[in-house]
């Protein structure tokens, strides 16, 4: 992809931009539909492996590829520009290995998270540490290996402050810090659709609340007094959100960071991390809104942010990998009830917490694939996807129309590569499903067709399913490891 000038001075998006999503959305489902009907050929699903999660390798890059060329082609050449991906949406260390190696660092909100970003040779210098509740020993690790940290509140500043003079008891800013330091702010520009997904409200956990009272003079002077301080950091997107009101979000940093190098009299600010939450669309295969359409718009909004004085950050996560991820499950029943065909499959509120709890927000898309993970056809009859649960409410849809789901077919629940099936809910000690790679080598057409939908194709170098390559990025849970992390070594630990 990349950005042409037209003969009116204005540029259009070429490639990967907004003009071929749907032909991108083709040879997506494609290649999704290609993996499932291989991962059965394979056997990596069927009766003895009745729920499997994929990653799409090929869409995956081409997300981080994207993403790189949006900002590029809207920053002046030389601006130091690192794109973080919020590992909280698919915390698997090879996701972040894969990531690494298309030039993309890592954001990190956790010891845990930091604990991936390293195993999977983020290196510091490319990992930015941001959480609400950092304890002392998080702060004093990420300062040691360089890593850039944004303080969320001024208690947590004083605690930078500590660290940096050694002694709680001696003045703080005796020596410069090798992490890149900034102060989160809440610009306070109002919140989307979902509320508990807003960190932009009035009262937001996240950062400095820049319109309470007091609160930016604080936040001014809290840079005046240490020259250390400078990078500015602030979020206001997520799923639900408005691209308008992220970039509002945007303007008020910017327009404070202008402000604490107009009073310090030099560019001390030199960095802006916009944070991330670049919203997803779950109704179709088409991927939007794209990266290219939110770097124009900002740039639009906030042309002084890329003049070239600046560095920028990002930190994107649920648009990278969400489009990316499809789990795959076996009908195990079908039956009917009230008059309702319900499908009793192996995916439910362990892999989709947040559809079973709250379908009204997080509902998914559903495809229908027969007991050989062809894509099924046939009359659309409404009807129930139920998970494996042991409660009424454990539906993946409710009165969806699909092709009559039979016992030994497959549902797979789309777009589930963020914040699905790597963030397991252990409800009635279900497993953790087995997260498999692919590549669909011979399916990436640009007309979107599957030339695996013809006469079976089998035996080829992969084995069964010629032209699909899985790599194993987890492997299932154990019964055994569910027993191990349940206390199983502690057997007699409450028996007299």
């Amino acid at each position: 992809m990349g950005i042409e000038t037209g003969d009116d001075g204005g540029t259009r998006e070429t490639g990967h931009g907004e003009d071929d999503g749907q032909a991108a959305g083709a040879r997506r489902a494609a290649r999704r539909d290609a993996a499932v009907r291989a991962a059965v050929a394979q056997g990596l699903l069927g009766p003895g492996h009745p729920l499997v999660a994929l990653l799409d390798v090929t869409g995956i890059r081409e997300s981080a590829a994207e993403l790189r060329e949006a900002f590029a082609a809207v920053t002046p050449s030389g601006t130091p520009v690192l794109h973080a991906f919020a590992v909280k949406a698919t915390p698997l260390v090879p996701v972040l290995r894969l990531l690494h190696t298309e030039g993309i660092g890592a954001e990190v909100a956790s010891p845990g998270e930091l604990a991936l970003a390293r195993a999977a040779g983020v290196p510091p210098e490319r990992t930015v540490l941001d959480s609400p509740a950092k304890t002392p020993a998080e702060l004093r690790e990420a300062l040691a290996l360089g890593i850039a940290v944004n303080a969320d509140n001024p208690q947590e500043l004083a605690r930078i402050d500590a660290l940096m003079a050694g002694s709680p008891a001696r003045p703080a800013g005796l020596r410069s810090p090798r992490s890149p330091l900034g102060i989160r702010v809440n610009p306070q520009v109002g919140g989307g659709t979902i509320e508990a997904l807003s960190t932009a409200t009035a009262t937001s956990k996240f950062g400095v609340a820049l319109r309470d009272e007091g609160a930016r003079e604080w936040v001014v002077r809290a840079y005046l007094d240490r020259p250390w301080l400078t990078r500015l950091h602030t979020h206001t997107g997520s799923q639900g959100i408005a691209l308008p009101l992220m970039a509002k979000g945007v303007a008020e940093t910017y327009a404070l960071a202008e402000e604490i190098n107009r009073r310090a009299g030099r560019q001390q600010v030199d960095t802006v991390d916009i944070g991330g939450g670049l919203p997803v669309d779950f109704t179709s295969d088409t991927a939007g809104p794209t990266y290219t359409r939110y770097a124009r718009l900002l740039k639009e909004t906030v042309p002084g942010l890329f003049d070239g004085r600046y560095g920028l950050v990002t930190e994107f996560g649920r648009s990278l990998l969400a489009k990316h991820g499809t789990v795959v499950a076996r009908v195990e029943y079908a039956k009917s009830a009230g008059g309702r065909a319900v499908a009793v499959t192996h995916a439910g509120v362990q892999v989709a917490t947040r559809t079973v709890y709250t379908p009204a927000a997080w509902p998914l898309r559903i495809a229908a694939y027969d007991a050989a993970g062809r894509p099924k056809t046939g009359p659309a009859v409404m009807q129930d996807v139920a998970g494996p649960a042991c409660f009424a409410g454990d539906l993946l849809a409710r009165e969806i129309p699909l092709p009559l789901l039979e016992q030994d077919d497959h549902v797979a629940a789309l777009d589930t590569g963020a914040y699905a099936f790597a963030h397991h809910y252990g409800y009635n000690s279900l497993p953790r499903p087995a997260v498999h790679g692919f590549t669909a080598h011979q399916v990436d057409r640009a007309d979107g067709t599957d030339p695996m939908s013809g006469p079976d194709r089998t035996g080829g170098p992969d084995g069964p399913g010629d032209g699909v390559a899985f790599a194993l990025v987890r492997p299932a849970q154990t019964a055994e490891e569910l027993v191990a992390e349940s206390g199983g070594a502690h057997l007699d630990a409450l028996v007299p």
